[in-house]
C-alpha cells in the first residue's frame, strides 16, 4: 500500500476513534455540557473554513496551473460547487427519507425508522469530511516537508474536533429514543466508520490519478465549507443568550490556530 494511503487510513482512523469518544458520552454523562459542545464546534469550524483555502484550494489552483489543460480558476471552481453540491444532494436524500420515516404514524417499527435516520444522516456527512481527508494526505508530494504534513493533518484534527459532537448527537438520541447505553454508543461510533472508507478512496484517487487532484482538493473544500457554514456554524450558536459571543470565539480561534498554523509553516 503506498504509504500516502496508509497515512489517510491512519489519519481517518482517528478522526472515527473521536467519533467513538464522542458516542461514549452516552455511558457516562446523561448529556454533555452544551458550553462545552459549542466551543468545540465553533472552533472546529473555523479550522475547517480555514482549512478549505490554504490547504485545499490553494494548493488545488496551485497544482491545476501546473498539470490541468484547464483554466486554474475554473477546475477550483467547479470542483468547489461539485463539493458543495454533492453534501446538499446528501441532506436532500436524508430529509426526504426522514419525511417518510415520520410520515408512517403508528407505525409499529416508527422508532426504528426515526434510529435508522439519525444514524444515516450523521453517516453520510461522514462521507466527504474522509474524504478531506484523505485527498489531503494523498496530495503530498513524495519526500514531502514537515509543514505540508502538518497542513494535512490540521485538517484532520479539525474534522476530529467536530466528530466528538456528532457523535454524542447520535449516541444521545438514541438513548432517548430508548436504546441500551451500548446500543446507543456502538450505533453512535459506528456512524464514523464510513470515514477511513472514504478516506482511503480519496488517497487513493489522488495518488493513482494525479489529473483529478486539484478538481479532488477543491471539491473537499466545497464539501466542508458547506458542512461548517451550514450545519457546524448555526449548531454552535443555539441557546447562546446568556454569552452570545461564547461560541463565536471558537470559530475565530479555530480560524486564527489554523491560519497561523498553515501561514508560519507552508
Amino acid at each position: 500500500m503506498n504509504h500516502l494511503v496508509f497515512l489517510a487510513l491512519a489519519a481517518t482512523l482517528g478522526t472515527w476513534f473521536v467519533t467513538a469518544l464522542g458516542a461514549a458520552t452516552v455511558v457516562f454523562f446523561k448529556s454533555p455540557d452544551p458550553k462545552a459542545l459549542n466551543l468545540m464546534l465553533g472552533f472546529a469550524s473555523g479550522v475547517m473554513i480555514a482549512a478549505s483555502f490554504w490547504s485545499l484550494l490553494q494548493p488545488a489552483i496551485e497544482r491545476a496551473e501546473e498539470i490541468s489543460s484547464m483554466p486554474a480558476y475554473l477546475v477550483a471552481t467547479l470542483g468547489f460547487l461539485a463539493g458543495a453540491v454533492f453534501m446538499w444532494a446528501s441532506d436532500k436524500v436524508v430529509s426526504f427519507a426522514q419525511r417518510r420515516a415520520n410520515s408512517a404514524q403508528g407505525a409499529p417499527d416508527q422508532r426504528l425508522g426515526r434510529i435508522i435516520m439519525l444514524v444515516l444522516s450523521i453517516t453520510l456527512h461522514n462521507i466527504p469530511e474522509g474524504l478531506a481527508v484523505g485527498v489531503a494526505f494523498g496530495a503530498l508530494q513524495p519526500g514531502a516537508a514537515p509543514e505540508s504534513m502538518m497542513g494535512a493533518a490540521t485538517i484532520a484534527l479539525g474534522i476530529g474536533l467536530q466528530n466528538f459532537p456528532e457523535g454524542a448527537a447520535v449516541s444521545l438520541p438514541l438513548r432517548r429514543e430508548g436504546c441500551s447505553r451500548r446500543k446507543s454508543f456502538l450505533l453512535g461510533q459506528a456512524s464514523g466508520m464510513v470515514e477511513p472508507i472514504a478516506g482511503v478512496i480519496g488517497a487513493v484517487l489522488v495518488v493513482y490519478v494525479e489529473a483529478i487532484l486539484p478538481f479532488a482538493l477543491s471539491f473537499a473544500a466545497g464539501a466542508m465549507i458547506l458542512v461548517a457554514v451550514h450545519e457546524l456554524i448555526p449548531e454552535c450558536q443555539r441557546n447562546q443568550s446568556d454569552q452570545p459571543y461564547f461560541a463565536t470565539m471558537g470559530i475565530v480561534s479555530g480560524f486564527a490556530v489554523m491560519m497561523l498554523l498553515d501561514v508560519m509553516l507552508g
